[in-house]
Formats: C-alpha cells, sequence, structure tokens
C-alpha cells in the first residue's frame, strides 16, 4: 500500500513542504548556511538539509541550536518565502511527528490537523522570542496547540491506525532532549509552560532563581511546580506509555499558570533573594 505521505490523495501541508524543501536542498546551489558563523557546526557552507540532522543530534549544543534558529527565523522574517520553506524544512521531523500523534486516533480529515500544525508553527515564526533560549521547543509548541485546537474542534470519534499511513520522515534520534519534552507535551505529561521550566533550568542551567524572577512567579511554587512536572515527566520515561500514568489519589489538579507557573497567587516579588529553595 501506499504511505500516506507519497500519494496524491493523502497529500497534505506537510507534504508540501517536504517536496518544497526537497526542492531548495537539491543541486549545485543548495539553500544553506555558513557553518563557520555557528559555534559546534563544520566551517563550510552546509546545506540546509545537513543543517536539520546536525540539529537533531543529540550531541549538538542547545547554544548552536539556539544561533541556527534564531538565523533561520530572522531569514524568514526578511521576507525571502525561500527560508520560510527552509525553516519548515528543518522542523518538518519535528512537525511531522506532532501532526502523527494528534491523528493516530482522529476521525475528522487529517489534512485539516497537518495545514493547522503548520500554520501554528509559521504563525510563530514571525512572533517567536529570539531573545529566549530553546526557540524550536517553542515553536513546536506553538504548531502543536494549534493542531490540537484543530483536532477538539472537529473531532468525531477514535478510529484505527494504519501503520502503512505514518510519514517517512527523517526520524528524531532517541534520546534528544527537546523531543522528549515536546512528546511529554503532546501527551499530555506536560503544559508548554513546564516544559519550557524545566528545559531552561535543567538543560541549559539556568538557575531556578533567576528564571522565576524572569517569569514574575514566586521562587519556592516555582519549585514545586518544577518538582512536580519532572514527577511526571519521570513516571512517563519509565513506563513507557503516557496513559498508564495517572496522578496520584488525593492530587488536587491545577490549570496551567502561564509562562511563569504562578502557584498560589503569589509572584517574584514575593520570593526571597535565595537562589534554591531549602532542599532542592
Amino acid at each position: 500500500m501506499t504511505p500516506r505521505s507519497h500519494s496524491h490523495e493523502f497529500r497534505n501541508s506537510l507534504d508540501v513542504v517536504r517536496d518544497a524543501f526537497t526542492m531548495l536542498v537539491a543541486g549545485p546551489r543548495p539553500l544553506a548556511l555558513d557553518g563557520s558563523q555557528f559555534a559546534g557546526l563544520p566551517d563550510r557552507s552546509l546545506p540546509l538539509d545537513e543543517v536539520r540532522d546536525r540539529l537533531l543530534a543529540r550531541s549538538c549544543p542547545q547554544a548552536t541550536r539556539d544561533e541556527v534558529w534564531a538565523h533561520l527565523v530572522r531569514a524568514s522574517r526578511e521576507g525571502d518565502s525561500s527560508w520560510t520553506i527552509g525553516a519548515a524544512g528543518v522542523a518538518l521531523p519535528g512537525l511531522t511527528a506532532i501532526a502523527a500523534a494528534l491523528t493516530a486516533r482522529f476521525a475528522g480529515d487529517p489534512g485539516d490537523v497537518h495545514a493547522e500544525v503548520l500554520a501554528g508553527f509559521l504563525a510563530a515564526l514571525a512572533q517567536v522570542d529570539l531573545d529566549r533560549p530553546r526557540i524550536m521547543l517553542r515553536l513546536r509548541w506553538a504548531a502543536y496547540r494549534a493542531g490540537h485546537q484543530e483536532v477538539m474542534a472537529a473531532l468525531n470519534g477514535p478510529v484505527p491506525v494504519d501503520p502503512s499511513t505514518l510519514p517517512d520522515e527523517p526520524q528524531v534520534p532517541p534520546g534528544n532532549p527537546d523531543m522528549l519534552l515536546v512528546d511529554a507535551i503532546t501527551d499530555g505529561v506536560l503544559t508548554g509552560a513546564e516544559a519550557e521550566l524545566i528545559g531552561a533550568t535543567r538543560l541549559d542551567k539556568v538557575p531556578l532563581g533567576t528564571w522565576a524572577r524572569e517569569h514574575d512567579a514566586n521562587l519556592w511554587g516555582t519549585y514545586k511546580a518544577r518538582s512536580r512536572a519532572e514527577d511526571r515527566l519521570a513516571g512517563h520515561l519509565f513506563d513507557g506509555a503516557p496513559n498508564r500514568f495517572k496522578k496520584s489519589p488525593g492530587s488536587k489538579s491545577k490549570k496551567a499558570a502561564g509562562p511563569g507557573v504562578q502557584e498560589c497567587g503569589t509572584t517574584a516579588r514575593d520570593s526571597r533573594t535565595s537562589e534554591v529553595p531549602p532542599c532542592a
């Protein structure tokens, strides 16, 4: 059976991006970056498909990922549509994984979800803050939110998953920290704010007190929010199945409190100067 991603009958927005990106990186003059401008990349011209693969590698430093993504976003914002397609192409493995997860049990037209995932990514491309770390994580979270809203608006009932319909895309290497966080968001284990908090304070080594002050959040509340989120993430990763995770009996469900992970109505102005809460 012909895979959906390569079937004319089932072509979707991400297929169009894939084809356009393939054309841009083919031939004697592919769309490329000057690797000498970025620490951690080879000192030569790098076609964007090679850039994509290098950014997905677990060994790629987060600082390099952010520098390259800031460059891609700025190039797109300058109005050259080639760089917008290039940025979407570099993001395509993550976008495809998000779309596949959202449509796995979706009875509606999966093409609509794919279109919204792409639209969410492109909208964020024009707005994402380049001065904050983990640019790609925030772009993926925006894509997920847009696709999820489409699913919630159109969901009619579950349908079986046909393995032959899964897209044939470059796979994200196991253990890629950004994609682990994105997967946790997609599986409903973490909110976007919690993933950003863990990514910044654990992976990027931003002091918890600094993060709390920058997000106008209470230090102790932020510490507790991160601890709960990490407990959920650990259970999710060790169980290997998101549906196995259940909150402990009697635990109170709280809505995401926004980027600052606010708790109990407190703000950063209530916190003390200590960077690390007791027993951190």
